[in-house]
């Protein structure tokens, strides 16, 4: 004991006891608040409460109160016709109320959001990593990244943007003529982007965007995923082709879960993903768009092998269905089966080998629970619906996947780096056809990562958002 403290009166050494108790209190309060904001708030409201997707949490004006009762009782059941959820039952009352005060902490104690350095070198079990912050500054939302060359590649913006990155930096010149998109929270926006196979004679990129006819941001218009290709001239977008847009008939008011992700496999083909858009029992139904992955032809026709083709009714797209919403697709380099990574509930985020024809489950079968605590079904399989090769219970929030090739990561060759939002993580997989033999956390802590790709040089780029950075990897 210091004699300082011995020299206190009793009196006051009680006092300084419950002082310094009140403020290991607060320091584990906001701590535990921090880490649940982290988790489940700052993919939508942003990393410093700065807003991103969702509104931000640091100001004076709150439309639904902003003294601690109204929070908690934004938190705990949500607001009805926004993409603010309800959260009694995914968090317990604890969790609610420390994520409460350190929202309201935040406002008064900016040390609270102080951003903790993240170191440059990463130690795994095969390579020691070093890690560049390629962009810092300029994207907003980051959806996708494609090469063109290693020296240009495209990045999608969720509010609807096409950025290009020119030798490792930002162009500032934007490009403009972009379709417009149908909002930019967790109702859509910009998602993924494709090059052409023989994009350097033809030019084309393809885009998916959320869409309603009548162009409106408003989110009570009905909207769905439209497929697009165009071509940027001189900073402008140009040419544009629809290549996939469904009947007005078709659309669904105030849908979330929207994919979208693209891949272009060995044969030219072009798949892309639609979530259940909150339409759980759609993905079962095949006249209905939402919960399918597709397979079109890059011209937008369908391939004549497609598995509807030629039964009434059905969307001939469609190549399998039962899928919740699937962000992440890839081809094997060497066998060339296509895996997708797919966001479960409450648990239950899955791998999948992707098959034509296939019944994925959902929502008939899952390994996850309702948002709310609930149970969706007592059922994990089902005759004729596909098993994932692996699950992750809780949910990571998986994202993009990626297959490494190249000669920069040798002792990684074609094992797949898997995302996740939630838990800011990039996992590294060895996949063996129907297998997962092993998993490693690489990365962990330095943002939502949204996408990968191992680029032309053979060093792999992350995009995050929250925060909105580009970072290279490369081995040390």
């Amino acid at each position: 004991m210091s004699k300082s403290l011995l020299a206190i009166p009793a009196c006051g050494k009680f006092l300084f006891g419950v002082v310094a108790l009140l403020a290991i209190s607060f320091c584990s309060v906001a701590q535990n608040g921090q880490i649940v904001y982290k988790n489940h708030c700052a993919g939508c409201h942003g990393g410093q409460l700065q807003g991103s997707a969702g509104p931000a949490l640091i100001k004076k004006e709150w439309k639904h109160g902003g003294d601690r009762n109204s929070i908690l009782k934004t938190i705990r059941n949500g607001i009805p016709s926004t993409e603010m959820i309800k959260f009694e039952g995914i968090l317990s009352a604890k969790e609610i109320e420390a994520v409460t005060d350190f929202i309201i902490n935040a406002q008064t104690s900016p040390q609270l959001l102080k951003k903790t350095e993240l170191p440059l070198q990463v130690t795994t079990k095969l390579y020691k990593l070093k890690i560049e912050k390629l962009v810092t500054e300029g994207l907003t939302s980051p959806w996708g990244l494609e090469f063109v060359d290693a020296n240009h590649a495209f990045i999608t913006g969720k509010n609807g943007e096409l950025y290009s990155l020119l030798n490792g930096k930002l162009d500032n010149q934007k490009i403009a003529g972009l379709p417009k998109v149908y909002g930019t929270d967790l109702v859509g926006g910009m998602m993924d982007l494709a090059l052409d196979p023989n994009y350097k004679t033809n030019g084309w990129i393809y885009i998916g965007f959320s869409h309603n006819p009548q162009n409106s941001s408003d989110k009570t218009v009905p909207g769905m995923t439209k497929i697009v290709r165009g071509k940027v001239s001189e900073h402008q977008w140009v040419e544009e082709q629809t290549l996939f847009q469904v009947h007005d008939s078709l659309l669904v008011t105030g849908g979330t879960r929207w994919g979208c992700r693209f891949l272009f496999d060995k044969q030219g083909y072009l798949y892309f993903s639609i979530g259940d858009m909150n339409r759980a029992n759609d993905s079962q139904i095949l006249s209905r768009p939402s919960g399918k992955i597709y397979r079109i032809n890059p011209n937008g026709s369908i391939p004549k092998d497609n598995p509807l083709i030629g039964k009434k009714n059905y969307l001939p797209a469609i190549y399998s269905w039962g899928n919740r919403n699937a962000q992440g697709l890839a081809q094997h380099p060497v066998t060339g089966v296509i895996y997708a990574s797919e966001h479960g509930p409450q648990g239950g985020d899955e791998l999948n080998i992707l098959k034509k024809g296939a019944n994925y489950g959902w929502p008939v079968i899952t390994y996850g629970i309702d948002y709310n605590g609930s149970i969706i079904t007592t059922e994990t399989q089902r005759e004729g619906m596909e098993q994932p090769i692996t699950y992750w219970t809780p949910s990571i929030a998986v994202s993009a996947i990626e297959f490494v090739t190249g000669q920069r990561f040798p002792r990684w060759q074609n094992n797949l780096l898997v995302t996740a939002l939630k838990f800011e993580e990039i996992r590294r997989l060895v996949v063996k056809g129907d297998k997962v033999l092993e998993q490693e956390v690489l990365l962990k802590g330095y943002g939502r990562v949204r996408d990968l790709k191992i680029g032309p040089d053979g060093a792999l780029y992350v995009l995050t958002n929250t925060p909105d950075t580009l970072l290279r990897i490369t081995p040390e």
